[in-house]
């Protein structure tokens, strides 16, 4: 199993950028994928989360209405829009796959589950 994020860099507050998270090594569309942050001097925390049905659940409810997750099957990845950056979103982000647990969102059960390297993510005010 490997997951390898992109997508990460510098940004001004107020900018967009969108990650990317791309599956190897297990059923993709079997499985919930969920994005997570560490930011400097925080706890992990996770952020969004798709199912295998494609739903969406919110794990931080700072990102609601500025984050959108998405998946391409075809592709086998996964990604993380986020809009209206602030400064409190600088954080290196991971994706996190759970391929076993029929394809539902848990947020535990993702953070058991299989971790990409991350991406840093920095936002300049």
């Amino acid at each position: 199993v490997q997951l390898v994020e992109s997508g990460g860099g510098l940004v001004q507050a107020g900018g967009s950028l969108t990650l990317s998270c791309a599956a190897s090594g297990f059923t993709f569309g079997h499985a919930a994928i969920g994005w997570f942050r560490q930011g400097p001097g925080k706890e992990r925390e996770g952020v969004l989360c798709i199912n295998s049905r494609g739903y969406r659940t919110f794990f931080a409810d700072s990102v609601k209405g500025r984050f959108t997750i998405s998946s391409d099957i075809a592709k086998n990845t996964a990604y993380l829009q986020m809009d209206s950056l602030n400064v409190d979103d600088t954080a290196v982000y991971y994706c996190a796959a759970d391929p076993y647990s029929g394809g539902g969102c848990n947020v535990r059960r993702l953070a058991d589950g299989y971790w990409g390297q991350g991406t840093q993510v920095t936002v300049s005010s």
